[in-house]
Order: C-alpha cells, then structure tokens, then sequence
C-alpha cells in the first residue's frame, strides 16, 4: 500500500507519514522543504519513501506532482497542506490571503480531482482532506481561513455522496480536529486560547477512521459535541460565539 502526503515537513502531516510507515505503508512525501522530507526520510527506515519538493501553491506545480506520480498506484491521497491568517479582513495582507486560498482550496482541488480519476477507475482508494472545526461555521477574525476550510469540508461531503450513489468503493473523508499542537499557531500569527490536542493524536485517529471510510473525522470530544449543538443555535449567535472566541486568542 501507498500513500501521498502534502506538507508532509512537520505537524499532521508528518506524523500520519510515521504512522502510515508502521503499518508498513510505503509513502510519496510532498513538501516545499526538502531537508525536512529527507530528514524524515532517514527516520523511516523500513518502508520505500520518495520525496519530492513542490510548491502546491502553484498549479503547474501540482500537475507535474500528478504527472510523476500517476504511475504509482497511490492507494491513499492525503492532502494536509494549508496554513492560516488571523487578523480583522481589512487589515490581513491579501497577497497572503491569496496563497492561502491557492494552498487550502485551489490545489486541495485539483489534487483531489486528478488522482480520484484514477481511483474510481480502477474502483479502490482513499483520498482523506485535512478540513478543520472552523469548516463548521463563519469565522471573524480568520475570515478566509475559516472560509477555506468550509469549502474544503463541503466539497469532500459532496464528492462522498456521488460516490455513494455511484456504488463506488473510493472513500472521501474530511478531517476536522479543533486547535492541534502543531506550527499552525506561528504561520497564523495566533495562539490558540484553549489546548490543542497532540498532532501524533490527531494523525492516528485520522488514519484509523479514514481507513473504516469515515466521511467526517472529528478527532476531539470537545468539538464533537460543539458540532451536535450548533445545530440547536441561530446564525447570528453563532457569529457572536466565534468572534468572541477569536478575539481570546492572543494575536503576536
């Protein structure tokens, strides 16, 4: 068995690579660090892992990951690559926003819809996005991030549905932890204002739901339960919630 991983480098994404490898899942690691993919490499002794750099911001760069990858029979896609911004919209940086939309959303989607192609032909095959709890609802004060995540967690709920009706074998699923230990916080430029769950925690429990063909994957009871009473709450309170909640958050 084989899987791809973007933004492999560190967080999530790395420790789903070590815990794929002992299961002895062989692994395609993608990231725009290179030494950090090799490093990881030498860890990961017991499996075949291939690293490429890429810069999935980029979509010549995701279609040339495609395109030497195709071959391979990647029996799992993973696409964990993103980052976030906090700030009021009218202050955050736009060029940034736009990377962000173009890593979060732009190449979730096209990775997504190149390798399910081969998967629903050959009918087998996992693709597991990396969404977030901020996929839930509307965001102030991470407005885009929040927004980005609601697209990737609808479309994978969407494409799953398809599938369902098809009576195809390939599994969707969306991962949606709340505040993860991870470098999330720094690249932000926030620090979360309650405890994140582990990243090795998160990526373990992720896998192992992924595997069972899990449509949503939520990871921490906390926001498990938060998810079940939203559903009890108005638009507007839920506005009012998560701005005040963002607005705990210690901005650096």
């Amino acid at each position: 068995m084989k899987a791809l991983i973007t933004g492999a480098s560190s967080g999530i994404g790395r420790d789903m690579a070590r815990y794929l490898a002992s299961m002895g899942w062989d692994l395609i690691l993608v990231a725009r660090r290179e030494d950090r993919l090799e490093e990881l490499k030498r860890e990961l002794k017991n499996v075949s892992v291939r690293c490429i750099k890429a810069d999935i911001s980029s979509y010549e760069e995701c279609l040339r990951l495609y395109d030497e990858t195709k071959n391979e029979k990647v029996d799992m896609l993973i696409n964990n690559a993103g980052f976030g911004l906090a700030g009021e919209f009218l202050k955050t940086d736009l060029e940034r926003e736009l990377q962000m939309v173009d890593v979060n959303v732009k190449a979730l989607h096209t990775l997504t819809k190149l390798y399910l192609k081969d998967f629903v032909a050959r009918d087998s095959g996992i693709i597991l996005n990396v969404a977030s709890s901020a996929g839930f609802m509307a965001g102030p004060l991470m407005a885009t991030y929040y927004a980005t995540k609601n697209y990737v967690l609808r479309l994978s709920e969407a494409i799953s549905e398809e599938l369902r009706r098809k009576g195809s074998k390939v599994k969707i699923c969306a991962l949606c932890p709340g505040p993860v230990k991870t470098e999330f916080d720094q690249v932000a430029s926030v620090k979360f204002s309650m405890d994140g769950i582990s990243s090795e925690y998160c990526a373990r429990y992720a896998i192992d739901n992924a595997l069972k063909g899990k449509r949503i994957i939520i990871p921490s009871s906390s926001i498990k339960t938060g998810v079940f009473f939203k559903r009890f709450l108005s638009e507007n309170f839920l506005l009012k919630i998560a701005y005040n909640f963002q607005r705990r958050k210690n901005y650096q």
